[in-house]
């Protein structure tokens, strides 16, 4: 009993750091803005409670622990580097060493509150591209791994690696202060950010690696950023839109696993078991945005989102319109994750063949090479056509593509369910 109490424990300290790391991060950047130092000082500060907690029991309020802890680690750096260039100036210099180093340990003295949202906008840096500052951003707010990062951009693993290290380089040695934007260079960054919480939303709903289809922590937290963005910005419909988006998406979740973990399709999930509140909530938004005008791509996708949440069966799904819409995105879009969608609305329109032909186009997509959707869906059109020795080849290559455990469960009992009626 000791033993898994204390590996409950553990557990509940490692939930809290990864819930309260933007924050602190958010706070440390905010007074110190030496981004590649701060990440630093908080990653001591994190490993210093990981060894101390566990012992000696977590402290009343974690947050201020750790980023007291964090400026500790950060000011020794700085009076470390002070008292080095200090050396250097000393035989030209009579200003008194004591007077040099307090000066540069000196803090901005702001007030300490959430700061996850302030992160966020700062990260999404004014010299950086759009790519850069999302990457960046996906590591320091999201704490998604530079793999789950580059799983998301398509591209691999070293590539993305040297991109959030560029970035960081690139921010230090700007001219541009890493600061909270004023309003009009929030809004500038607002793009960036939406990407931002929309991709650290996906891995959550849907995450790319390990043993669990979900990762309710990313999730949850995307929906609360964006919540908070909404309330600052309630009249900018790409905003509502991504919050109508989430949410709508959110509401399936308590159907999209078994009751060891094992994924449900969405043609066969309980919709008894839909989060009808958050459905209502999705569903208000998008209405109301849609009918303001200017219409963009995560509004688009919210009503995709809706019209599968207000079919009553699978069977009833209205997927003309969702062909409709995603025709839209298509020309608003070179994702292609949307042409791959656009593909499946066809094949449930059209027929399997009209499906297959629109994924010719992809095969010679660099992006989506080795991608196991595309697999997948290739696996699906072709058992829909009838063709069951092939979708069988495809379910298995897929398989062996996906680093989701359930994704992988899932595609190879297909495959196996395929071969047993076959014989």
């Amino acid at each position: 009993m000791p033993a898994a109490a204390d590996s409950d424990v553990i557990a509940a300290i490692r939930r809290l750091l990864r819930e309260v790391a933007p924050q602190v991060l958010g706070v440390i950047v905010r007074r110190y803005r030496d981004f590649t130092a701060c990440e630093d000082a908080v990653q001591e500060a994190f490993i210093a409670a990981a060894a101390q907690w566990p012992r000696e029991g977590m402290p009343d309020n974690p947050r201020a622990w750790l980023t007291q802890v964090a400026s500790r680690c950060i000011t020794d750096q700085v009076r470390a580097e002070a008292a080095r260039r200090l050396r250097e100036a000393l035989v030209v210099s009579l200003i008194p060493a004591d007077e040099q180093i307090a000066h540069a340990a000196d803090t901005d003295g702001a007030t300490e509150r959430d700061d996850t949202l302030d992160l966020l906008f700062m990260c999404c840096h004014r010299a950086l591209s759009p790519a850069s500052a999302i990457a960046l951003t996906l590591r320091a707010v999201g704490g998604l791994t530079t793999t789950e990062i580059a799983k998301a951009f398509l591209v691999p693993e070293a590539t993305m690696a040297q991109r959030i290290s560029r970035a960081k380089q690139s921010i230090k040695s700007s001219d541009v202060p890493l600061q909270v934007p004023e309003d009009k260079e929030r809004a500038q960054r607002l793009g960036s950010v939406l990407h931002v919480l929309y991709l650290i939303f996906n891995e959550g709903y849907t995450s790319s690696a390990g043993p669990d289809l979900q990762r309710t922590d990313l999730s949850n937290e995307a929906i609360r950023l964006t919540r908070a963005v909404h309330k600052l910005l309630p009249d900018d419909g790409e905003v509502a839109g991504l919050l109508a988006l989430m949410l709508l998406t959110d509401a399936r979740r308590p159907a999209r696993t078994g009751p060891n973990g094992e994924l449900i399709p969405l043609t066969e999930q309980d919709r008894g078991l839909w989060d009808q509140e958050a459905i209502a909530e999705g569903v208000a938004l998008v209405t109301a945005t849609l009918s303001k005008g200017s219409i963009g791509a995560y509004q688009l996708q919210a009503a995709v989102a809706a019209v599968h949440d207000e079919a009553a069966r699978a069977d009833d799904t209205d997927w003309p319109q969702i062909l409709a819409l995603y025709g839209l995105l298509k020309r608003m879009s070179d994702n292609p994750m949307v042409t791959l969608n656009h593909a499946i609305a066809s094949a449930m329109v059209h027929g399997p063949a009209a499906g297959l032909e629109l994924l010719k186009a992809l095969d010679a997509d660099e992006r989506l090479a080795g991608h196991h959707r595309l697999d997948a869906v290739r696996a699906h059109f072709l058992e829909l056509a009838g063709d069951t020795q092939a979708a069988i080849a495809h379910y298995r290559t897929a398989a062996g593509r996906t680093t989701s455990i359930p994704e992988r469960n899932y595609l190879l009992t297909r495959a196996a369910r395929l071969s047993d009626e076959r014989g």
